[in-house]
């Protein structure tokens, strides 16, 4: 079995950050952010979280069956993944850090975008891998 060594250390920053980001989120913003900005932090938390996970999933498949849009699934969900998450969490906070980042909102749904289309490949390979 051969793992990706780089889908590995991508996936497994991603879970551990998105591991530390909740506790933040959870213990160190709750006095300070609304309930609506609690939520929406959450939101970018559990999205790294998944989609960390997935690339680790990839990291380790070996040679049990191959994507045949893996490159670009990898590259969509890391991008993805600072796109949309990391924007969440810097608009979430913009007032505790006194800086405007509402420009970055209009990036967030680019990254959504790129994780859907990340999952769309895994079920276009799905399907390709049911017709063999």
């Amino acid at each position: 079995m051969k793992i990706k060594p780089y889908h590995l250390l991508f996936g497994s920053f991603f879970c551990m950050t998105a591991v530390i980001l909740g506790a933040f989120g959870a213990h160190g913003l709750k006095e300070v952010l609304d309930t609506e900005r609690i939520a929406s932090f959450e939101t970018g938390v559990r999205y790294q979280l998944f989609h960390g996970l997935i690339l680790v999933m990839i990291a380790l498949k070996g040679h049990s069956f191959h994507l045949r849009y893996e490159k670009w699934i990898v590259s969509l969900f890391g991008l993805g993944i600072i796109l949309f998450s990391f924007t969440i969490y810097l608009l979430n906070i913009q007032d505790l850090v006194h800086m405007d980042f509402r420009i970055l909102g209009a990036i967030t749904p680019i990254g959504g975008i790129l994780l859907i289309t990340g999952w769309m490949l895994i079920f276009i390979d799905s399907v390709q891998l049911i017709m063999i």
